[in-house]
């Protein structure tokens, strides 16, 4: 289990760095080189338009590479979605700017980002499923909330590299080509993920299905339609959460506070530090005492402090904002710890990867793909403090409450001791 782990986190975590390095190059850079016609403002809000399409395709590659988990095995899918999201990520740091080409520079930029997408949308299915289904039933939150560490690595990893590069260049050099490094180092590191996930054995839980789904989208649309949309608006609030945090207020910041990227940087990392440390502590309680009421509680954390949240980044001082960002990471992280656990659990496992990864990514077309747009535009309508901002991620935290509640339970009971039969007399 710990091999296996350890796999899966590793190759979670090389493939959210290529999703991530997109998101802090367009908080940062790609407005001006790619829409340099469009004001600051316009520019930013068009790198964040094609960050969401990397979203909006999620729910498409997790349709892909949903049916191949179904019909031919969970492991298939962690090579080939390591291999479209490692190739594409390293394309978009060899595409040339609108200075060069125009405007096929933004439609590069849009492709690539879509095939980004659609790989990162089987990825999650197929690393948590073969986690989950080696998992012994009275850890299985604690041993699949591994991979789910492995976001906030990416995160980290992607977001060092722009760190040490905006620290020891000078701005001219970073926009003109120090932004290309941490996207053309993408291909190293899946080389390295398909390396360690090349002696991965197949999901005993895919092995024990006699009778495959034939088209697995097709039952989950008949049968399970209400669960995957409950579960994408519960799964919604959690990527706006994050998202807010990690790309939003990093543009918000340096734009219109006038933070300097390093120290916008180290507050966002240092919360998500926190995170990433306590996701196996928080899955370990869902073992104890279940999904629902960890996801229920982090719902509730989160409706309550994105207003001081907002509060807090305006103050544009390090300790502040890093205390907004904290209490947020924190209530996320009282969701999505355990979310790689609850979702398999709640579909059955001859359309698990279907369902489960449909439901995940559905859910970060609305939290994730729109919050940084939806913020920006938002910002642009209010004061010095973001109100509307908080106003928005508190409503859609209310909504993810909703659904969790009409979500069923689904941790195994264990058998009382009472109830086992008595050892027969020698």
């Amino acid at each position: 289990m710990l091999r296996l782990a350890a796999a899966s986190l590793a190759g979670t975590a090389i493939e959210f760095y290529d999703f991530f390095v997109y998101g802090t190059a367009a908080a940062l850079i790609l407005g001006p080189l790619f829409f340099p016609t469009f004001s600051p403002v316009a520019g930013t809000l068009a790198a964040f338009g094609i960050f969401g399409v990397g979203f909006v395709a999620r729910p498409l590659g997790s349709v892909l590479f949903g049916h191949i988990g179904d019909r031919h095995g969970r492991r298939p899918v962690l090579v080939a979605s390591l291999l479209l999201t490692g190739a594409s990520t390293v394309a978009v740091g060899c595409v040339p700017t609108y200075h060069t080409i125009g405007v096929a520079a933004p439609v590069l930029l849009l492709v690539l980002r879509f095939l980004q997408g659609l790989g990162l949308g089987g990825e999650w299915g197929g690393a948590v499923l073969l986690t989950a289904e080696h998992a012994p039933a009275g850890r299985r939150g604690l041993w699949s909330s591994f991979p789910q560490v492995g976001p906030a690595l990416g995160f980290l990893l992607a977001n060092g590299v722009v760190l040490a590069l905006s620290s020891t260049l000078s701005e001219a050099q970073f926009a003109q080509w120090g932004w290309r490094v941490p996207f053309w180092a993408a291909g190293l590191l899946a080389a390295m993920g398909l390396w360690l996930r090349s002696s991965l054995t197949e999901s005993p839980g895919f092995l024990g299905i006699d009778d495959h789904a034939r088209v697995p989208l097709v039952e989950v649309a008949r049968d399970h339609w209400r669960l995957v949309l409950l579960t994408a608006g519960a799964l919604s609030v959690g990527y706006a959460i994050f998202y807010a945090v990690t790309t939003w207020s990093l543009a918000y910041a340096t734009e219109r506070l006038g933070v300097s990227r390093t120290v916008m940087l180290t507050c966002i990392m240092a919360a998500v530090v926190v995170k990433g440390s306590l996701t196996p502590v928080v899955a370990l309680l869902s073992d104890r005492y279940g999904r629902r009421p960890l996801c229920l509680a982090g719902c509730a954390a989160a409706a309550v402090w994105m207003f001081p949240m907002v509060a807090l980044l305006a103050t544009g001082e390090p300790l502040p904002m890093f205390l907004g960002f904290l209490g947020s990471m924190l209530a996320f992280i009282t969701m999505f710890a355990v979310i790689a656990a609850y979702l398999p659990e709640l579909y059955e496992p001859r359309v698990r990867c279907t369902g489960a990864s449909v439901g995940y990514n559905l859910g970060g077309v609305v939290g994730g793909g729109l919050t940084p747009i939806v913020a920006t535009a938002l910002v642009e309508r209010g004061g010095r403090v973001p109100w509307g901002v908080g106003a928005y991620l508190t409503g859609l935290a209310l909504l993810s409450l909703g659904c969790f509640a009409l979500l069923p339970e689904t941790r195994p009971v264990p058998v009382p001791v009472a109830a086992q039969p008595a050892p027969a007399p020698e």
